[in-house]
């Protein structure tokens, strides 16, 4: 298994160090890092035993004088999936912080040059649908049922290790390495979980953290699943208010609930007939996607408008909104990244196959844009045979001092409610980036006033008086859409939705979170 070791030597140009790191390397992917590698145990009940590497960047504190600490940095999905990690330095690069905290980014366990865990691509046989019939119910269970068995082929005996708890500890022996006896911390969506886990197992060892886009703490994982359908429903019918103000414009009716019926006519009409190869799962996942992103809200009215006109150059746009995100196996792959199947099975599952069946019910109802039946329905850990090592940790605000949460109030992937949660807990001031649906906000979203609160305390230590508000990213301008019929109405929905000006926003807003 690659990044797994017996000894401490050296591997490729990098030094292998169990105490101080005391020698760095270039890292050899990207020369503005320098790198070591940090030796684990991968049994911390057995510490003897086995050893895994880590992959520990660093660069360092533009003023040496002023310098006061280490900043550690996550992002990603469940486990650190398809995050940045050790690549975090360079986001923060050149910012205020990194005048002051050297930067210091890791792959966690199971991830890029940590003994990456793996496991193995299998076609469903399920059809892949938005709403699902309850005669496939059964057949997506055994679906997943299969993804299970393939990662648990692949994974070997890492897996079993793959736990917030254990990154928790690889955390607190890189502090150790770096010979620091605390750390300040910025994490964003799972690091905000691994966050509040180290903050209630080593809070001693934690100076000034910061969660944005935070986990659900009381939601881990199942609920953090279901809430993210939820979160889009509440993101639609914000969309559909706004585009029933303006039903001189776009025509779909009067009020949102006007609006989300247009919706669902039109549906039911792809269902029995796709425009442009446009179907109700693609409509779905468009009217889902799309609402999230405020600036696009005239061009989802207007692919409505289109597509319930049988314009089938619309279908682009559509795609285009429709397609998730995240890096998706590629034509060939045999095996992908594991870690996200490994890391949720940590959470308390049900076995019972109808108490999800029910859910994907109720969420075919409620929530079906951007598949939100896909949240509800039955996951890896549900049918895996070998459990937890250890029980997740319990979670304690008392244990650190008090921190900034950053959460966007339409964020679908982590809900704002995720971010009230953790600030109630951890006794944490809150920024509410309001009427936005971004996740990841400090230095990627160009938002000056959460830049600015987030810089001011992690430079100086200083945190707003009270919980915040600030603006987030604007609507489509008044101008663009008025309210009253008239000539540039009619010319704008005959125009129908721009494929270029979707396609380009969508590309910039993905490249913000990509590697710098």
């Amino acid at each position: 298994m690659p990044g797994r070791t017996q000894d401490s030597a050296s591997t490729g140009g990098t030094a292998v160090h169990a105490g101080p790191c005391d020698g760095w390397g270039r890292d050899p992917e990207d020369a503005r890092l320098e790198r070591c590698a940090v030796e684990v145990p991968l049994d911390y009940g057995d510490p003897d035993g086995e050893r895994i590497t880590l992959a520990v960047t660093r660069i360092r504190a533009l003023d040496p004088v002023r310098r006061r600490g280490v900043l550690v940095g996550l992002n990603g999905g469940p486990g650190g999936n398809q995050g940045l990690g050790r690549f975090m330095p360079l986001r923060l690069a050149d910012t205020p912080v990194h005048e002051v905290y050297d930067l210091i980014g890791f792959d966690p366990r199971g991830w890029g040059a940590s003994a990456p865990l793996m496991r193995e691509v299998v076609q469903g046989k399920a059809p892949w649908s938005s709403r699902p019939s309850d005669e496939e119910f059964a057949q997506i269970a055994e679906d997943m049922k299969a993804v299970e068995e393939g990662a648990a082929r692949a994974g070997g005996t890492l897996r079993a290790h793959i736990t917030t708890r254990n990154v928790a500890r690889d955390l607190d022996r890189i502090r150790r390495t770096l010979g620091e006896d605390r750390i300040s911390y910025l994490g964003y969506a799972y690091g905000t979980y691994l966050g509040s886990v180290y903050a209630s197992m080593f809070g001693e060892h934690l100076d000034r953290h910061v969660f944005d886009s935070c986990v659900d703490p009381g939601a881990v994982w199942r609920g953090q699943y279901t809430s993210q359908a939820e979160a889009i429903r509440a993101n639609v019918d914000a969309w559909a208010a706004w585009a029933g103000e303006r039903d001189g414009v776009f025509g779909l009716g009067t009020d949102g609930g006007a609006v989300i019926a247009s919706v669902e006519r039109l549906a039911a009409a792809l269902h029995a007939c796709p425009v442009g190869g446009v179907d109700r799962t693609v409509l779905d996942g468009a009217v889902g996607n799309g609402a999230t992103h405020r600036p696009l809200w005239d061009q989802l009215a207007l692919l409505v408008v289109a597509l319930t006109a049988g314009d089938a150059r619309a279908a682009r746009t559509a795609w285009l909104l429709a397609a998730p995100d995240g890096e998706q196996p590629k034509p060939g792959d045999t095996h992908v990244a594991g870690l996200v199947e490994a890391t949720t099975c940590e959470g308390v599952w049900s076995r019972d196959l109808e108490t999800y069946f029910a859910d994907m019910r109720d969420f075919r109802d409620r929530c079906p844009y951007g598949y939100g039946v896909s949240r509800a329905q039955p996951w890896v850990a549900t049918f895996r045979t070998d459990r937890p090592r250890e029980a997740m940790t319990v979670l304690r605000g008392d244990n650190c001092a008090p921190g900034l949460i950053v959460a966007a109030e339409g964020n679908p992937t982590l809900a704002h409610r995720g971010g009230r949660a953790m600030a109630t807990l951890f006794g944490d001031r809150l920024v509410t980036v309001a009427d936005d649906g971004s996740n990841e906000m400090f230095a990627v979203r160009g938002n000056s006033a959460v830049d600015a609160l987030v810089t001011a305390y992690f430079v100086d230590g200083r945190l707003p008086d009270t919980d915040v508000t600030v603006a987030g990213t604007p609507r489509p301008a008044p101008e663009a859409t008025a309210a009253q019929d008239g000539p540039g109405a009619a010319d704008l929905v005959a125009k129908g939705p721009d494929a270029q000006t979707v396609g380009s926003y969508l590309a910039a807003f993905r490249a913000a979170t990509a590697r710098p």
